[in-house]
Formats: structure tokens, C-alpha cells, sequence
């Protein structure tokens, strides 16, 4: 999604420390960086798709996460200076340690009058890795009627479980391309977003881009483009496709690979136990 800078600060955690880690809490929950500020709107976020904790444990905040992961803004930049991952660090072992704090927390935060009628992204970086998680927001939501929600998930299932059926009526939501759970999106019906390789591809596909506000992702016309970030690694890695189409060439890639293993199968003369060797220029997610 559209990068963002995080907003930076000396004190982004209490000395109060978690009931079972050890990590501090953090002071505050909900930040704003300029961009944010333009549009009345504050960001929560997570640390992006997988990692360690400082006290060791690991985690996947994208659990869908596809071809997202090799070119995630998040991962990059400000997102790594050290009190950035401390604040996001910090935001993740609350929901894990505490969530019925976190969102004592949250509520508190939503309750000043300068949170009336604004807008809060949630997750610009991570995504709603447990129906647990999800739950909780939704509280969140229906507790805080006079703030307005927004949000890109690639949660699809568990969003047509939860969510779908009876909404928060101030919770928007776009599902994005580029994950593993890109077939379950219907783009004749759902609001969709894609990465596309510039603002010409989305105008030539038909789609709108939301280059001029992020709100215009859940505001906006249904189908949503987002140019790619222009970081020359990403730029090649993308090599001119949209993120819906990079992954699908990656399903497709994977399962030839899975039919070729398969023991047994006619024309399989490696034998029960032996991997095909992997495909040259394989787009695969890189390992944790």
C-alpha cells in the first residue's frame, strides 16, 4: 500500500513493562505523520510480516501475506531505524500479552474530543493475523462510533467470517492483491485494491488511483490502484506487473512444482522422497 513515513519519537515507550515479556507498553497507541495529518486520519501499526520479538519470540502479523512481502515498504527505511521497530515492537506484545488492556488502551486514546469524526488506519504495516485480533478491533470499532475505521487486509476468509455479516457501520475495509488468498477476492463485488507498476498502468486498466489520498481507497471508486513504490529493487523485482498478476504467476508456478512432486504421479521418475529442483527466477517469499 501507499508508503508512508512512520512518525519518529525519543519516547515512544513507559517503564512500565509487560506482564509476561518484559517489553515495555508503549506511551501512546495512535501516531500521525504528515501524509496522515493532510487527511484528518492516525495510523495503528504492527511490525510488517515476520520476525522476533526482543525477548526472543516470534511472530507473522501477515500470515497471508504473498508476493507483498518481497517488496513490503514496511521492511525498509524509516520502518528499521531503531526506535520505529522498538514503537511497533512494543505496539505487538501488547495485543499479544494484554489484548484486554491494548483495548482498554485504545478506547481510552479514541475517547479525546480531537478523535471525533477522524479518520484511523489500521495497520500500516501488519495486518489482522488471529480472529482473536480481529474481534478486538471490531469492539474497538462499535465502541468508538464517532471515529471513522479504515483498512487494507489480506485477510479475506477470515474478514467474510467476521466482519461481512454485520459490520461496524464506521469500519471500511479494502481487500488487497498479492497474497495467498487472492483467489477467495471477487472483484465484481468486493472493494479491491492492486499495485500496479505506475499511475499510467492503473488509468490504462480502468482503475483509479489513490495516489492523491489514501481515504480514496475506501472512499473512492470500487477497484483501487496503487502505484508502486519507485525503490529500484522493488521496481525490478516487480518487472512491470501488478501484484495480482505476479502472484498469480506464483500459484500457478507452485502448483506445477506440487504436481511434479508427487510420487507416483505418471512421467515422476524422481521417486517417493526426491524434491524437483526449484524453477529458475522463482518469485518465492523468501524463508524466515
Amino acid at each position: 500500500m501507499p508508503t508512508e513515513q512512520p512518525e519518529q519519537s525519543t519516547s515512544v515507550m513507559t517503564a512500565m513493562s509487560g506482564p509476561t515479556a518484559g517489553i515495555p507498553r508503549p506511551a501512546r497507541l495512535l501516531t500521525q505523520n504528515s501524509e496522515m495529518r493532510e487527511i484528518g486520519a492516525w495510523n495503528w501499526s504492527l511490525p510488517a510480516w515476520a520476525g522476533r520479538l526482543p525477548d526472543g519470540r516470534t511472530y507473522n502479523t501477515c500470515p497471508s501475506a504473498g508476493v507483498c512481502a518481497q517488496v513490503c515498504y514496511a521492511r525498509q527505511g524509516t520502518y528499521l531505524f531503531p526506535t520505529v521497530r522498538a514503537k511497533h515492537h512494543a505496539n505487538l506484545a501488547y495485543v499479544l500479552d494484554d489484548l484486554d488492556g491494548w483495548t482498554t488502551a485504545m478506547l481510552a486514546e479514541l475517547a479525546h474530543p480531537r478523535m471525533r469524526g477522524a479518520w484511523v488506519r489500521i495497520h500500516d504495516a501488519g495486518d489482522f493475523f488471529s480472529d482473536t485480533y480481529l474481534t478486538a478491533w471490531l469492539t474497538v470499532c462499535r465502541e468508538r462510533p464517532d471515529t471513522n475505521f479504515y483498512a487494507y487486509t489480506k485477510e479475506i476468509d477470515r474478514f467474510r467470517r467476521l466482519v461481512e455479516p454485520d459490520p461496524p457501520a464506521n469500519l471500511l475495509w479494502v481487500y488487497s492483491y498479492g497474497g495467498t488468498q487472492d483467489p477467495a477476492i471477487d472483484p465484481d463485488r468486493d472493494r479491491v485494491a492492486d499495485v500496479f507498476p505506475d499511475t499510467t498502468a492503473i488509468t490504462d486498466a480502468g482503475w483509479t488511483s489513490n495516489e492523491a489520498s489514501d481515504l480514496l481507497a475506501v472512499l473512492g471508486p470500487r477497484l483501487v490502484g496503487v502505484p508502486a513504490n519507485r525503490i529500484p529493487h522493488f521496481v525490478k523485482r516487480l518487472q512491470g506487473r501488478r501484484f495480482s498478476e505476479w502472484q498469480a504467476e506464483l500459484d500457478a508456478d507452485r502448483r506445477a512444482r506440487h504436481r511434479r512432486r508427487r510420487p507416483g504421479d505418471r512421467g515422476d521418475q524422481r521417486g517417493p522422497g526426491r524434491r524437483s529442483r526449484r524453477t529458475s527466477g522463482s518469485t518465492d517469499a523468501p524463508a524466515q
